[in-house]
């Protein structure tokens, strides 16, 4: 069964500038546009704002 384009792979980069980055799912019906997570980044080593890119 093949994956469905309607819960693409999306990264979400790190706003501290270090470049570390998350691999995620998320539905394109619930969330049109680019998705802001707050979560931890291990190199900041604080929660920060992660947003998706493309």
């Amino acid at each position: 069964m093949a994956r469905s384009e309607l819960r693409p792979v999306i990264k979400l980069r790190s706003t501290a500038g270090t470049g570390f980055t998350y691999v995620t799912r998320r539905n394109r019906r619930n969330d049109p546009d680019r998705m802001v997570l707050r979560k931890y980044d291990p190199i900041a080593r604080k929660h920060v704002d992660f947003r998706e890119e493309r």
